[in-house]
C-alpha cells in the first residue's frame, strides 16, 4: 500500500469537521492512518454504495487482509476487536450470508413492533424523572435519557439481567473509546467476554424469551442445519448489544443537539411543517452516529472512477458521517441541518449485504423519545454555548460526553 503523507484521524473525534472537509477535497478516497494502520477512506457516497455492495471488497481480516494475516495486525492494535471477531460484521460470501440468516431471526419486524410499548414505557418513566427537575436546572441530558433509553431496551430484548447492565455499558463504552492504550483495550475486552460468557451460561441454564436464549437455539434452516460456534454466539451477542444501544444513543444526542442549536428547526415540526421522522433522517445525515467504521478489505484490486486504484489486500474505511455531509450529495448546503430537505439521503447504517439489521429498532426508540421529550419540554435550551460541547473520545462513533440542557418545563401553545 502507498503510505504517502496520510492523513492522520484524530482519536479524539475533536477534529472531525476539519477531517471531513479534507476527505471532501481529496477525492472518492484517501490514504489515512487509523491508530497507526493505513486504509483508504471513502467518503464519496456513489463511490462508497458501490464498494459496499461489491464482491470484491471483503469484512473477513483473516482471509482477505494480508497485514492480519501475516501478523503484523496483533491484539496490541487498540481496534484489533474490531476486525477479529467472528460474527456477521466481519463475515464474507456464504459465511456471512450463513450468519446472517440465523441472527436475522431474532431481529424481525414484528419482534421491534412488539418493543414499542416497552419502548414508550421506558420513555414515560424517564420523562417523569426529568419533570421532577426544578424549573431551569440543568440536567445531563445524555445520562438521563440518551443513555437510559436504548440500553435497557436493548437489555431487555437480549436478556441481560438489571444488575448487569451498567458494568456492560461501561465496557462497551471502551470498545469505542479509540483513545485507549491497547493495554486497556486488552483489558476491556477480557472484562466484556467474562460478562458475555456468563450471560450464556445463565440463559442455557434458565432460558426466557429474549433474543439471547433464541440465539443459542436458532438453527439454519436454509443451510446444513447447524447453530451458531461458541465463538460466534458470543461475538454476535457482542455485536448486538453494542451495536444495539450505542447508535441509537448518538442518534438521539445529535437529533436533540442538532434542533437545540439550529434556531427554527423546532418550529417547522410544531407548525407541521415536518415530521419526527423528518428530524430522525436528517440527524442520521447531518451528524452520522458513527463516523468511520473499520474495516473492510480490497479481494482484487479495485479502479475508481477517477482512476485510483485500491490494491488487494488494502484496508477500506467506510466514513459514513463523511458521507452524509458531502456536498456531492447534497449540494453547497450539506453542512446545514434542514428538517425540509427534500433529500435525506444517507448511509448512517451501512448499505448493502451489512445494512444493520438494527436500523428499525434505532428509528423506533427516537420516534417515541424525541417527541415525547419536546412536548414535554418545549422550552428547553442548551445550557453551554455549542462550541463547548465536547465529542466522544472516538474515530468511530459520533457524540458528546455531555449534553447539558435547561428543561423548563411548560405545555406547548396550542
Amino acid at each position: 500500500m502507498d503510505r504517502t503523507l496520510p492523513l492522520v484521524l484524530d482519536p479524539t473525534g475533536r477534529s472531525r469537521p476539519a477531517e471531513e472537509a479534507a476527505l471532501h477535497a481529496a477525492g472518492p478516497a484517501t490514504l489515512v492512518d487509523i491508530l497507526g494502520v493505513p486504509a483508504w477512506s471513502v467518503s464519496d457516497p456513489t463511490t462508497l454504495r458501490s464498494l459496499l455492495n461489491d464482491h470484491r471488497v471483503s469484512k473477513d481480516a483473516s482471509k482477505h487482509w494480508p497485514a492480519f494475516i501475516n501478523g503484523e495486525i496483533t491484539e496490541k492494535w487498540p481496534l484489533a476487536l474490531w476486525v477479529g471477531v467472528n460474527n456477521m460484521f466481519t463475515a464474507y460470501g456464504d459465511n456471512h450470508r450463513r450468519l446472517r440468516r440465523l441472527v436475522s431471526k431474532a431481529f424481525t419486524a414484528r419482534r421491534t413492533a412488539e418493543m414499542v410499548p416497552r419502548i414508550e414505557q421506558i420513555t414515560a418513566r424517564l420523562i417523569d424523572q426529568l419533570a421532577r427537575t426544578q424549573s431551569g436546572e440543568i440536567v445531563e441530558l445524555r445520562e438521563a435519557l440518551a443513555f437510559p433509553l436504548p440500553i435497557q431496551v436493548i437489555g431487555n430484548l437480549m436478556g441481560l439481567p438489571e444488575e448487569v447492565v451498567p458494568r456492560f455499558r461501561n465496557v462497551v463504552d471502551g470498545v469505542f473509546d479509540t483513545t485507549l492504550s491497547s493495554e486497556e483495550a486488552r483489558a476491556n475486552t477480557v472484562v466484556l467476554y467474562g460478562i458475555l460468557t456468563e450471560l450464556v451460561a445463565s440463559k442455557r441454564t434458565t432460558p426466557g424469551e429474549d433474543l439471547t436464549s433464541t440465539l443459542i437455539n436458532v438453527r439454519d434452516d436454509e443451510g446444513d442445519g447447524s447453530a451458531l460456534t461458541e465463538q460466534e454466539l458470543l461475538d454476535t451477542l457482542l455485536l448486538a448489544i453494542s451495536a444495539g444501544y450505542e447508535t441509537t444513543v448518538n442518534l438521539l444526542d445529535q437529533a436533540v443537539t442538532a434542533l437545540l442549536t439550529n434556531s427554527g428547526q423546532l418550529a417547522h415540526v410544531w407548525a407541521g411543517r415536518a415530521s419526527w421522522d423528518d428530524v430522525i433522517e436528517e440527524s442520521l445525515r447531518f451528524a452520522a452516529p458513527i463516523s468511520h467504521l473499520p474495516l473492510r478489505y480490497a479481494v482484487e484490486d479495485l479502479t475508481l472512477p477517477n482512476g485510483l486504484v485500491i490494491r488487494q489486500g488494502d484496508a477500506i474505511l467506510a466514513s459514513y458521517g463523511a458521507v452524509g455531509r458531502h456536498p456531492n450529495l447534497h449540494g453547497a448546503t450539506a453542512g446545514t441541518f434542514d428538517v425540509l430537505r427534500e433529500s435525506k439521503e444517507h448511509l448512517a447504517f451501512g448499505h448493502g449485504a451489512h445494512f444493520c439489521l438494527g436500523a428499525p429498532l434505532a428509528r423506533a426508540e427516537a420516534r417515541v423519545a424525541l417527541p415525547a421529550l419536546f412536548e414535554s419540554f418545549p422550552e428547553m435550551t442548551l445550557a453551554v454555548p455549542p462550541e463547548e460541547l465536547e465529542p466522544v473520545a472516538s474515530l468511530i462513533v459520533n457524540g458528546h460526553r455531555t449534553v447539558p440542557v435547561r428543561l423548563q418545563p411548560m405545555r406547548r401553545p396550542g
